[in-house]
């Protein structure tokens, strides 16, 4: 092995990453500010209980398999997934549900007593979603758009689906119940973007779950983390744990070596990021890290997220392990999550039950949750999340009594929150952003931020911020097109 990489961070993309460099005969160093690795998906072990940090919804499981196959190794050995059943309960404010499922018949009965015209319209728009995924996430997911010639070859195909539309403005092309509209669009947001202003190609999270399943991670999605770190080491891969990278070194217009806050400071042949876009061009020793670092600040960047980690005594049998709580309104919260500057008091909710799915997750007799509210990010207003955090924890359990888990306030226990100051301060998340970039038609693709910078012919990136984006998928996508160009460029 005689190149050497750099990886900063290891989130999902960045542990992707240095498997594929690793797998390949680049001796690969990752380097992760906090005291475990995972990134966004780190964890907490509190009181017999395990609070994953999340992302909780893993799909396209074999995109993560093929990280253990390119060393002739099987991910069963290291990491055991358990499907997901329904995907999603949905759920309104005037007691409606919808369960969101692979089963076509009892989805199809769900949607016909909505509105029986819209069970053809669901149909046809399965096929819109298959068309997309195929263009979007078959063909372009895993490759890099260093330059606008290959966005304009890319571009009539993308054209023919209407990628200038929003998710939710094609959706309501198809279906007419208002429910329904809200239970096809939602999953933009589950990767930073507005169903109102995201792409249209972005309904290809839908054929994506179809296909692939909904999967969770028995232990929790820490446990996925853990196996990717297990079989990255084994492969002979090193990971430096709690120690922040201060400076990113260049000479003469390349990357040269990576400096620690305690003073660690080592050569590589390569450097890739993993970690926030602004902050990695702030740690840039170069004229370029300035330059780039302004033009991307004046970017539009995806809100952040309010996360309320609690534990109840007892079971909840009948709570599924992922639902989505809608709030009385649909596009004026969206309004205030992405344009306004203030919270809204009646939130939507995605309710992360892991014990449904793993009573492990919880001591004996207890069950372990996390509510998730999408909000401004701290660019968007001065919110002092000193005060508005508790009262904020306080709301959104409130809520979850009211219209979920009825008798929450006498059976809760463990109660703690994680919220837009921690983006910023523990995730060093520029605007404490939870997802980088928004994932607007003219920040995709070729307008995101390269695999490979276009200066500095050795630094890389990886993760939410750069092509294709945000979710599981994205960011193990993305370390395959950076994989692949680094690969090239090491003579690999």
């Amino acid at each position: 092995m005689s190149k050497t990489a750099a990886v900063i961070g290891s989130g999902f993309g960045g542990l992707a990453l240095a498997i594929r460099l690793q797998s390949a005969g680049v001796q690969t160093t990752v380097i992760e500010a906090r005291d475990k690795p995972g990134g966004r998906a780190y964890y907490w072990e509190k009181d017999g209980h395990v609070f994953d940090g999340g992302p909780t919804v893993i799909t396209d499981p074999a995109c993560l398999k093929e990280l253990w196959a390119l060393s002739g190794s099987d991910m069963a050995a290291d990491v055991e997934l358990v499907p997901v059943s329904p995907f999603y309960r949905l759920s309104w404010p005037d007691g409606s549900t919808f369960d969101y499922l692979n089963d076509d018949a009892l989805l199809e009965k769900q949607i016909a007593a909505l509105n029986p015209a819209d069970v053809q319209g669901y149909r046809r728009f399965l096929d819109y979603a298959a068309g997309v995924f195929v263009e979007g996430y078959e063909k372009l997911g895993a490759v890099p758009f260093l330059d606008f010639k290959s966005m304009l070859k890319a571009a009539p195909k993308l054209a023919r689906y209407q990628a200038w539309r929003s998710v939710y403005s094609v959706v309501s092309g198809f279906v007419k119940n208002e429910k329904l509209r809200q239970a096809l669009s939602f999953h933009t947001l589950l990767v930073g973007g507005n169903p109102m202003t995201t792409s249209a190609i972005y309904a290809l999270i839908h054929k994506l779950e179809r296909d692939g399943g909904v999967w969770f991670a028995k232990g929790g999605t820490n446990r996925l983390v853990a196996g990717m770190v297990r079989h990255f080491e084994r492969l002979g891969g090193t990971i430096r744990l709690g120690d922040p990278v201060n400076r990113i070194e260049t000479r003469s217009g390349r990357a040269t070596s990576i400096r620690t806050r305690s003073g660690w400071s080592a050569a590589f042949d390569a450097v890739a990021s993993n970690a926030d876009i602004v902050r990695t061009y702030d740690m840039l020793a170069d004229p370029r890290g300035r330059k780039a670092a302004a033009r991307l600040r004046r970017k539009r960047f995806s809100p952040s997220l309010f996360v309320v980690h609690f534990s109840t005594a007892g079971a909840w049998p009948d709570v599924p392990h992922h639902s989505i709580l809608f709030g009385p309104r649909y596009a004026g919260l969206l309004n205030d999550i992405y344009r306004g500057s203030s919270l809204a008091d009646d939130p939507s909710l995605y309710l992360h039950h892991p014990t449904a799915t793993d009573p492990g997750m919880a001591p004996p007799g207890k069950s372990t949750f996390y509510a998730l509210a999408p909000v401004p990010h701290l660019g968007k207003g001065q919110i002092d999340w000193d005060v508005e955090g508790p009262a904020y924890s306080k709301r959104v359990l409130q809520i979850l009594e009211q219209r979920m888990l009825p008798g929450l306030s006498e059976r809760l226990d463990t109660v703690f929150h994680f919220g837009p100051a921690e983006f910023d301060s523990e995730l060093n998340s520029h605007l404490g952003s939870a997802f980088s970039l928004e994932p607007i038609l003219t920040q995709s693709a070729y307008f995101r931020v390269h695999n490979r910078d276009d200066v500095i012919p050795n630094l890389y990136f990886v993760g939410a911020g750069t092509h294709p984006g945000a979710g599981i998928p994205g960011v193990v996508g993305s370390a395959k097109a950076t994989a692949g160009l680094m690969l090239q460029d090491l003579g690999q």
